[in-house]
């Protein structure tokens, strides 16, 4: 079979495409009910995002979801947005729209694969079991040929595979390598033995942090499943419009959404809430896919020192070891995530100009920063808290 036996069609709402056909593409491996690999390009998630009202008319998503078939089959889709800014990305592309602007260009709208505010790695291009190969080149194909026949600035793919960017570039875009700072599980029983492989300097401070965390007189519990109540995402959703409106102006998630994930995707995740005299205080959120905890987003009513670092990063670790699973992805940027086990690691992005001469000045400079990247990533690496054998295991 080749790319052009197979049509590539856009539609405007997942409401159109049967979420067993959607997740065909997006987790086959979770036909038989078990567990997602990567809880975002699920049906139901992204479907949380459109009728919650956090993608969509108003927000700078507008959904443009990519779809391929054979013979009426669907054998690929992609989650593609229309979007009128750079917000909500996490791959940061604002100083080549100046530069696009300056020269003459019109670099809003574009087109974006993404996960909508959603800094996690996974598969971009979904294809159907059997039909990797061809339905991998027919979606970044009809993507690059939507963007050219709409005359639009560019296409953007943001935290896809390495692999999916090795392939991407072999016809034809440009792969940014960018890091973020993840935590690897070495088959740790317990936290204590997570500890056990750092100096024993960053050992203490570790073990001081979380001592000052949970003496900040009350109760961490963490939900997930049928434990999730709507309570809980009551008092979230205050530590969130808070942390949103300090970080975004405006919170990329509406109020619906948790609702939605109440009833639709309470499976895939874990809630961490701190309570203080009879109220939460504090809260983190995870999502959880096979072999990763994704930690997304963190609020607090109250400040007490150590607790953001206690919420996010060290009761993620025991999430991830208590659940058996391989890395903890906190999110995007901080490097204070360094001294408390989270190592940097590469991330990927992919990316097309319509107009050549902007695209081979984007082109060199992905080439300078790259070698920045995989520069700062090595640097990072030795100043992390792991004694060396233990990052020359980890590497």
């Amino acid at each position: 079979m080749s790319a052009q036996e197979v049509e590539i069609s856009i539609v405007a709402s997942l409401s159109e495409i049967d979420a067993a056909d959607w997740d065909a593409c997006a987790c086959p491996e979770a036909a038989a009910g078990a567990r997602p690999n990567d809880p975002f390009t699920t049906h139901r998630f992204l479907k949380a995002l459109e009728d919650s009202g956090s993608v969509g008319p108003g927000t700078g998503w507008q959904p443009q979801y990519l779809v391929a078939r054979i013979a009426g089959q669907i054998i690929g889709v992609a989650p593609l947005y229309a979007k009128s800014h750079s917000q909500g990305e996490y791959i940061f592309d604002h100083a080549w729209a100046h530069a696009y602007e300056r020269a003459g260009g019109r670099y809003y709208p574009k087109l974006q694969i993404a996960v909508p505010h959603t800094p996690a790695t996974g598969r971009r291009f979904l294809t159907r079991e059997g039909f990797e190969e061809v339905g991998f080149n027919a979606l970044v194909q009809g993507a690059v040929q939507l963007t050219e026949n709409n005359n639009l600035s560019s296409l953007n793919v943001t935290f896809c595979t390495e692999d999916e960017a090795t392939r991407a570039e072999q016809i034809g875009l440009m792969a940014r390598k960018s890091q973020q700072f993840h935590w690897r599980n070495q088959g740790y029983a317990d936290f204590d033995a997570f500890l056990a492989g750092l100096s024993s300097r960053k050992r203490k401070n570790l073990r001081k942090e979380r001592a000052t965390a949970n003496d900040f007189g009350g109760t961490i519990e963490v939900f997930t499943g049928d434990d999730l109540r709507p309570e809980h995402w009551d008092a979230f959703w205050e530590f969130y419009q808070d942390t949103g409106a300090r970080k975004w102006g405006t919170p990329y998630l509406t109020r619906a959404f948790f609702d939605i994930a109440q009833e639709v995707l309470r499976d895939d995740m874990a809630l961490v809430l701190a309570k203080r005299d009879g109220r939460w205080i504090a809260g983190a959120l995870n999502f959880i896919g096979t072999d990763a905890l994704y930690g997304r987003y963190w609020g607090c009513a109250e400040h007490h020192s150590c607790l953001h670092f206690e919420l996010c990063y060290y009761r993620a670790i025991d999430i991830a070891i208590e659940m058996g699973l391989g890395t903890v992805e906190a999110g995007a940027q901080g490097e204070h995530k360094l001294a408390r086990g989270y190592l940097p690691t590469a991330t990927w992005s992919l990316h097309w100009m319509r107009d050549a001469g902007f695209g081979r000045a984007v082109a060199d400079y992905l080439d300078a920063e790259r070698a920045a990247v995989e520069e700062e990533i090595e640097v990072l690496t030795d100043y992390g808290p792991f004694k060396q054998t233990q990052i020359e295991e980890q590497q």
